[in-house]
């Protein structure tokens, strides 16, 4: 194993490897929300595989950064809405520190966007209706309520979520209480295109009152 994740391994593996598409900052939209719509679109044409899946970051009192991968719910007026019990780890860290990170990568086209902004929850309607949404699987996941809590084992959680399935099929109307939607209303949104010869685009928009100011980075 330690061979398999040596440096001299590591480095062998293949990293943008292209073919990969251009990109001209100079044509890019006015507003980030449309180029992500663009960028979106184009990954599911490439094949991406869960291409609104996107790394949430967030910090605990202390500081210390927690990463997980969530699914993207929309994308409305600069508000990226994800989804997630205000019990967990993350919607603990969120409580304490309403402040969020969104990283999506795509890897056929050399692609990254990263996100960061505020977070404020949505409305009790809105986060039920979108648990309601929820196959029974995912309900009952959802009823259970102690993610991130220690598991004894694995036939616990099997007959946790058999009996909370099993409640969430005979009620489509039961939602846990402490579903809740989140929304991180972005002042920064980075935009970076990968390039074989390692000549990367990086164009960054930064929120200026009702409008963005876009740049470019350094990559």
């Amino acid at each position: 194993m330690g061979e398999i994740t040596s440096a001299a391994r590591l480095r062998a593996l293949p990293s943008l490897a292209g073919p990969l598409p251009g990109f001209d900052p100079d044509a890019a939209p006015a507003d980030p929300d449309e180029l992500f719509g663009h960028w979106l679109a184009e990954a599911v044409e490439a094949g991406v595989v869960e291409p609104h899946a996107m790394t949430l970051s967030t910090v605990d009192p202390t500081g210390r950064p927690s990463a997980r991968v969530l699914i993207l719910k929309y994308l409305v007026d600069g508000c990226w809405a994800f989804a997630t019990g205000s019990g967990s780890r993350k919607g603990k860290e969120l409580a304490d520190t309403p402040w969020a990170a969104l990283t999506f990568y795509w890897p056929a086209p050399g692609r990254q966007v990263r996100v960061r902004g505020a977070v404020s929850p949505a409305s009790a309607d809105e986060s039920a209706a979108d648990f309601l949404a929820r196959s029974p699987g995912a309900r009952g996941a959802g009823l259970v309520g102690n993610q991130s809590e220690p598991l004894s084992g694995l036939a616990e959680r099997d007959r946790v979520l058999d009996d909370a399935t099993g409640r969430a099929a005979a009620d489509p109307g039961l939602v846990a209480p402490e579903w809740t939607v989140y929304r991180v209303v972005a002042d920064e949104v980075e935009f970076w295109q990968g390039d074989e010869r390692r000549r990367h685009v990086r164009l960054s928009y930064t929120r200026d009152g009702d409008g963005w100011v876009r740049r470019l980075l350094w990559p």
